[in-house]
């Protein structure tokens, strides 16, 4: 490093501080949708919250509420965007009654896995058309991807599935484009928070579920009552977890305070994910050998079925709103230039 580069860098370095003083303090009140304590689901939030206090050295700061504990989870997109309040972490899947095309920034059926989603967000055109989703429709937001998991389990069942005949008449816990596909297929399917879900199997409201990771399902205990784990998740090869943020707010606050929100998403984009890859096995192997649980494959006829089901659904969603459309084909073209990468660079399975 030469003389002006080290008085440059040294100044820049000195400089910093001084400008974090200057900016006037933020507190982001962040309801969550997740239970903080649900590993790599709602765990992510709360160490975005400690990096942004020790990043802005103060000046930005998150205080995280469980769910319930200020709005509920399925209405916080609308009360972060009338200013209600001013952050929350969630995913984009939740709102897909008033956003059809929403889902596609969450989950996406037989779709990309967790490097290629952030490929195409970060470095395709997936980030400008979030936003432009948020803004057609009408919300005051600004949207940053900031957790991103693993692949899902396909789900929890009481019985054997090995035929498509078997899912006919089943009540089953299902999220997202997924649960349009088990729709398909004869499956009665509801979208239940996580802190619900097992009361509901409990009780008989529903019959099989799905909802995260191995380490969160075996967390809320699901293996107690259905004893059948399938995979793969061929639903939710990786799920996107978003941190949404108050329009007016995001304005206000400077440019430094947008950059240091803008890099503790991103960290909590690789944490999350490496959290959520390092920790499913052990789970799985305790699930096997202390509590009973079989693990599955889905069969090749099941999930042929699966992605036949899938293709008819995103076919009539993209007929029926022009952005679902706009949208699923700027991520199928991505995915197929991908695809020349990912045949050529990585191991054969």
């Amino acid at each position: 490093m030469n003389k002006f580069t080290a008085l440059a860098v040294s100044a820049l370095v000195l400089a910093a501080p001084a400008a974090m003083a200057e900016d006037d303090p933020i507190l982001l009140k962040t309801p969550v949708a997740f239970n903080t304590a649900l590993p790599g689901l709602g765990s992510p939030i709360p160490r975005v919250a400690e990096q942004l206090e020790l990043m802005s050295g103060g000046s930005l700061r998150m205080r995280v509420y469980e769910p319930g504990e200020l709005v509920p989870p399925f209405e916080i997109l609308e009360a972060v965007s009338t200013g209600k309040i001013n952050s929350g972490y969630t995913t984009a899947g939740y709102w897909a009654g008033s956003i059809p095309a929403a889902p596609l920034f969450s989950a996406v059926p037989f779709g990309p896995e967790a490097g290629e989603y952030m490929a195409w967000l970060y470095y395709g055109n997936g980030m400008t058309l979030y936003q432009q989703m948020y803004d057609d429709a009408g919300y005051n937001v600004h949207v940053l991807p900031c957790a991103i998991t693993a692949p899902e389990t396909s789900g929890w069942f009481a019985n054997e599935v090995n035929s498509p005949e078997d899912l006919q008449g089943l009540k089953m816990r299902f999220f997202g484009l997924g649960g349009e596909v088990m729709q398909k297929l004869g499956v009665a399917t509801s979208l239940l928070p996580g802190g619900e879900i097992f009361s509901a199997l409990e009780n008989g409201a529903i019959d099989a579920t799905e909802f995260s990771l191995p380490a969160v399902d075996t967390r809320l205990g699901f293996y107690k009552l259905v004893k059948f784990n399938y995979f793969p998740g061929w639903h939710q090869q990786a799920t996107v977890f978003e941190l949404l943020i108050n329009g007016d707010t995001w304005n206000e606050a400077s440019d430094t305070q947008r950059a240091i929100i803008e890099s503790a998403c991103k960290a909590s984009m690789a944490d999350s994910f490496a959290e959520g890859e390092a920790m499913q096995f052990s789970v799985m192997m305790d699930n096997v050998e202390n509590n009973g649980v079989e693990i599955r494959q889905w069969n090749q006829e099941m999930l042929d079925t699966f992605k036949a089901g899938w293709e008819e659904v995103a076919a009539e969603q993209a007929a029926n709103d022009e952005f679902f459309a706009t949208v699923l084909a700027d991520l199928n073209e991505f995915r197929e230039g991908y695809q020349i990468w990912k045949e050529n660079a990585f191991l054969p399975r």
